[in-house]
């Protein structure tokens, strides 16, 4: 009992760190109100001059919260970015059927599912842009019907959202065939997620499972696919079981190096361990359009590398990119100054470690660590 509670705790103790607000939209396109749930990340205010990525839910009366409550967890151990939340109520009135007409013969949006197509694309979108700091990388998602509706979003010539997140979709008539074949259309670098469980509507996990046949075996570099087949969970349990793998996959490139990465993948280097880090935050900003400083961590993790394999040399290139993202910090000059000091030049490390010194701190380097390393070389 006492560890559910404190587990309760922190849970409630992280949703503190956010805000949720709901507003109204007057809708021209749907001819009426929508309500809409806005959940601001914990920075937003601080951080005046950076943007989020964006996450628009369908069926935001019941998906908001735990979605909500996922991120902030992620992000409180800097595994997930950042994100503005944004649900669409569709329970309030039971709009969540008609939002998503489908018409039997085009199997297209019709009716009021083509107005709520429009109004999100044409008054939601540009009202959110417009009013927060909305960064370029857009996830849309989904729980069975409306699931199933977001696939339509996918069959623009550019589409405005660059992730999918399809629940237990109830797919319209002939979408398993077609989003394949638009997935291998679309130019630009697209994330889709979906999953099923054994407990599943018999009807659409049938379907689901014919539409992961199908995109699994697309060879495009651009196309970011992940499917789950849940064992023992139902059609409304699969969404818990979900919400944690979607997220971890489409934003896998922001998450800090982690000890498997660091075994597997940059330890085993013969070099260009410096590269590496470089390129991971490369990738960070081409594929989630997120730009951040690479955390010092990360740094740490490379200076680990050089160190195991002595590179050596590659300090003064890990110095640079220090300059660069910490420049008024002792980052960079301790690097220069741990270089000289394996090379067993010590006059230019005790230089080094002296204009560290003068330097602000940063992680777990201060400035008696820099006066202890001088004080070290001095004696030899």
């Amino acid at each position: 009992m006492k560890k559910i509670f404190l587990l309760l705790l922190f849970v409630s103790s992280i949703n503190l760190f956010s805000q949720k607000t709901i507003e109204t939209i007057s809708s021209s396109v749907l001819k009426e109100d929508r309500e809409i749930s806005i959940g601001l990340p914990a920075s937003y205010e601080k951080k005046s001059g950076k943007s989020y990525p964006l996450l628009v839910l369908l069926d935001g009366d019941y998906l908001f919260d735990p979605f909500q409550g996922a991120l902030n967890y992620g992000a409180y151990w800097d595994d997930l970015p950042e994100v503005i939340i944004v649900g669409i109520s569709q329970n309030k009135n039971n709009e969540r059927e008609a939002d998503c007409t489908v018409d039997e013969e085009t199997n297209l949006p019709a009716d009021k599912g083509a107005k709520f197509f429009d109004f999100i694309s044409t008054e939601l979108m540009p009202y959110i842009q417009k009013k927060y700091r909305i960064a370029p990388f857009k996830v849309i998602v989904g729980h069975d019907t409306t699931a199933g509706f977001l696939n339509f979003f996918l069959y623009k010539d550019q589409p405005i959202f660059n992730a999918y997140i399809s629940l237990s979709p109830e797919l319209p008539e002939g979408m398993e065939e077609q989003i394949p074949d638009r997935l291998m259309a679309i130019n630009q670098p697209i994330f889709y997620y979906q999953s099923t469980a054994d407990g599943d509507v018999k009807k659409m996990q049938t379907r689901i499972r014919d539409l992961d046949n199908a995109i699994k075996v697309l060879k495009k570099p651009t196309l970011n696919y992940k499917f789950d087949d849940f064992k023992g969970a139902t059609h409304y349990s699969l969404v818990l079981h979900s919400i944690p793998n979607a997220l971890y996959t489409i934003f896998a490139t922001f998450q800090p190096i982690s000890t498997s990465e660091f075994t597997e993948k940059i330890a085993s280097l013969p070099s260009g361990y410096v590269d590496y880090l470089i390129n991971k935050y490369d990738l960070l900003e081409k594929t989630l359009k997120i730009k951040m400083p690479i955390r010092i961590n990360d740094f740490k993790a490379i200076e680990a590398a050089i160190l195991k394999n002595k590179a050596y040399g590659e300090f003064s290139k890990l110095s640079d990119l220090a300059k660069k993202n910490y420049p008024k910090t002792m980052l960079s000059d301790f690097h220069l100054a741990t270089m000289y000091e394996k090379m067993d030049d010590y006059r230019k490390a005790i230089k080094s470690y002296q204009n560290a010194f003068q330097k602000e701190e940063i992680g777990d380097l201060t400035k008696d660590m820099m006066l202890s390393k001088q004080e070290e070389l001095m004696k030899k």
